[in-house]
């Protein structure tokens, strides 16, 4: 039997690194585009990993995201 034991200051420094910003500011954008005109993104660093969000920006966007869950479907 093999038993692995993970790093976990090794860990938390991968989640929190440049690299993994990038990784998950590309599938934010990603999703921000397939939702449309009026969405955007962001990406932070946070206590444990770093972590994106799309939100609407414009009222018209947060309108179509309430009636239709763009955002939702759009991660799909």
């Amino acid at each position: 039997m093999i038993k692995v034991v993970l790093n976990s200051a090794g860990v938390k420094e991968l989640l929190k690194s440049e690299e993994m910003q990038t990784i998950v500011s590309e599938h934010a954008k990603a999703i921000a585009g397939r939702c449309g005109a009026g969405y955007s993104d962001d990406v932070y660093v946070g206590k444990n990993r770093c972590n994106a969000m799309v939100y609407p920006e414009t009222s018209a966007a947060k309108r179509d995201n309430l009636a239709n869950n763009t955002i939702l479907k759009a991660m799909r």
